[in-house]
């Protein structure tokens, strides 16, 4: 088939638009994320004709458009406009998923209307903030905060984690567990000098600028291995040698159309730098070290293989949490720990799809995901599973380049699959393998958490 330069971009076209089947343009464009953008081209290689452009091509009326770039990139004027011909990779509308405080207000509202949802179980009890310096705390205390208050007095063994709703990569976290500590961060926030953001381990922020801010209680008990046992070049073996480190599992997960939503199973495991220790101050009364008890990789002082691990290299690890013994983590902890995912995720989004203004699915888009979990170590002797599954965030657009060069080839698996379950059925025009695709089947080394319909949704 010859093809035509297009004038208005890099790509070209076919010359027999009116052919019987009509051709694919992509808008690929990620300028501060180069490795997404490789799997994204990569991805699309798979796929027959499909002309690939930086910027947006002008169509010809018998022309699909496949908008695969970041979210200020799209046109998602068009995304609406024309549901029939352009199929695009982000939702518009999503706050009540990847904003914090958003997020903190999704899932209470669908545990007051669901008590018996696995929410109620897995979601650290959280208080949503909005305030600028310091001094409104004390308003705070007798309105949204009361019952906090309540505990830092009676309960001073509890700690609490302080996460601003809108920021990411780790910055502005800190730990308490009174209120005298919650006001010294905040008045730290307002009024810092170089020496003071050093020392908080490159997470400082300007509370002026954020305003909104989320508090949850500390997950105290995390499941604790060692991620340098089994690793290749490692001398590590012993049990006695090992020291046990917090984690937190980053699934990649796909929300597509109104609404299907799947879980990639190759999931990382993303550990703290230091041994994990009890929230402790240090010499200064309102310091406390934040790298036994941070995950996020972009914080991490060592990184590489040591810090980043897939899940299922885990297993047989000696687990360092609790006082069970020498006891491993086994294949079927792991299944139960993703059964336990899956089942969160569903109800994340069938939350998410109750707060009509704030999630808006659309039928032609698709978004991926990286949603984190805490995994907390249940002690022997109580009633159902020994790990507790928890959801701490759901972030768009993630920082998929951390992974770091070991694992890239789970990207490249992860982008394909996106693919095959997105991309595919919007260029062939036919669907019937995802119509007969059951909740809890994997394909594509995806697994299926959702399928439901939202009434409502645009389009639909």
């Amino acid at each position: 088939m010859s093809t035509k330069q297009c004038s208005d971009c890099s790509g070209s076209y076919p010359d027999d638009v009116d052919g019987p089947s009509r051709r694919l343009a992509a808008l690929v464009s990620w300028p501060a994320a180069p490795l997404t953008d490789s799997l994204v081209r990569r991805a699309l290689t798979d796929i027959g004709q499909v002309e690939i452009s930086p910027s947006l091509p002008t169509l010809p009326l018998s022309s699909k458009l496949l908008q695969w770039a970041a979210y200020d990139t799209i046109d998602h004027s068009l995304t609406v406009t024309e549901p029939n011909r352009v199929l695009s990779s982000a939702y518009t509308i999503r706050k009540a998923l990847i904003r914090k405080h958003f997020f903190a207000r999704c899932t209470r509202s669908y545990i007051l209307k669901h008590p018996q949802s696995v929410l109620a179980t897995s979601v650290p009890r959280t208080w949503d903030i909005e305030m600028s310096f310091a001094h409104e705390l004390d308003e705070l205390w007798h309105d949204e905060l009361w019952d906090l208050g309540e505990e830092l007095e009676t309960s001073p063994g509890r700690w609490y984690i302080l996460k601003p709703g809108m920021a990411d990569a780790g910055m502005g976290i800190r730990l308490f567990n009174s209120k005298d500590t919650l006001r010294e961060i905040f008045e730290e926030f307002e009024g810092h000098s170089d020496d003071e953001e050093a020392e908080s381990c490159d997470t400082f922020v300007i509370t002026s600028q954020l305003r909104h801010f989320v508090i949850q209680e500390y997950v105290a008990n995390p499941l604790l291995i060692d991620p340098r046992e089994f690793l290749p070049g490692s001398h590590v073996k012993a049990t006695e040698r090992l020291r046990g480190r917090k984690f937190h599992l980053r699934t990649y997960v796909v929300a597509s159309g109104v609404l299907r939503v799947y879980m990639y199973r190759r999931m990382l495991a993303l550990f703290s730098c230091e041994p994990y220790d009890f929230p402790r101050r240090g010499n200064n009364e309102s310091s406390i070290s934040l790298l036994p008890h941070l995950t996020n990789t972009s914080l991490q002082s060592r990184r590489g293989e040591e810090g980043v691990r897939l899940f299922d290299e885990l297993i047989g690890h000696h687990i360092l949490s609790g006082i069970e013994g020498n006891i491993n983590l086994l294949e079927p902890d792991i299944a139960d720990i993703r059964e336990q995912m899956a089942q969160i995720l569903a109800d994340v989004f069938k939350a998410a799809t109750e707060q009509a203004i704030h999630f808006q699915p659309l039928p032609n888009a698709f978004e991926l995901y990286g949603v984190d979990f805490l995994v907390s170590h249940v002690p022997s002797g109580s009633h159902g599973p020994r790990f507790q599954v928890n959801i701490l965030e759901v972030n768009a657009e993630p920082a998929i380049e951390l992974t770091g060069p070991r694992l890239t080839w789970i990207l490249e698996d992860l982008f394909k699959s996106i693919q095959v379950v997105c991309i595919a059925p919007f260029a062939d025009g036919v669907s019937d393998q995802i119509d007969s695709w059951k909740v809890g089947e994997v394909r594509h080394n995806m697994q299926k958490c959702l399928d439901m319909q939202v009434r409502g949704a645009m389009g639909w």
